[in-house]
């Protein structure tokens, strides 16, 4: 299987992304990382990036007049690079998916969507949600992104156990075990499914 050219988004440390380069390294993920674009100067991901010698960019939604200027601002330099996948991988920003890359855009979420997404659901808040509700398994969820917040075709899920005495960090890090399985796993579905 040929690497496919992929443009990476995101907003935080970079975890998940060092999980996707270490998977192509050590798996040999069909991905061929083009550029990173993060939402904001601060974020850790940019330095892994630039550690793995990919190209980034900071794209701020405050920049952009409206969301079709956010759109093309983001997807104007995916194309530039020819990338034909895009993955959000910590991405905490909402934007328009362009036509010529619906299909083409996976997100990861810390959560057995349709339980615990949507505008305001990310990162420890998701966890703490679906403790407080009780919830026995929770997991972690791949689908194709549309213009709605987590919403979109699933490709894949993982579970996980919660624990009476889990927290939020201790539910996180078995959740994120899962993503770290999930994610290349969906990409290899995804792409499989193109034609050749």
């Amino acid at each position: 299987m040929n690497d496919i050219p992929t443009a990476v988004f995101l907003s935080g440390g970079g975890r998940t992304l060092a999980n996707l380069i270490q998977a192509r390294q050590q798996q040999g993920l069909p991905v061929d990382f083009r550029l990173v674009i993060s939402s904001k100067a601060s974020a850790g991901g940019i330095q892994i990036a630039r550690d793995a010698g990919i190209e980034t960019r900071v794209v701020r939604r405050a920049d952009s007049p409206d969301d079709q200027a956010y759109q093309e601002a983001m997807f104007g330099p995916c194309r530039e690079v020819g990338a034909k996948l895009v993955l959000m991988a910590g991405y905490l920003k909402h934007v328009l998916i362009p036509d010529d890359y619906h299909g083409r855009v996976l997100n990861i979420h810390p959560s057995l969507i349709p339980a615990f997404c949507g505008a305001g659901m990310y990162g420890a808040r998701v966890h703490q949600a679906a403790i407080d509700k009780g919830v026995k398994v929770s997991g972690c969820t791949v689908h194709l992104v549309d213009n709605h917040y987590d919403n979109g075709p699933i490709i894949v899920q993982r579970t996980c156990a919660v624990l009476p005495d889990d927290t939020a960090e201790t539910l996180a890090a078995r959740v994120f075990e899962q993503e770290c399985l999930a994610f290349p796993e969906a990409i290899r579905e995804l792409v499989g499914r193109w034609p050749k």
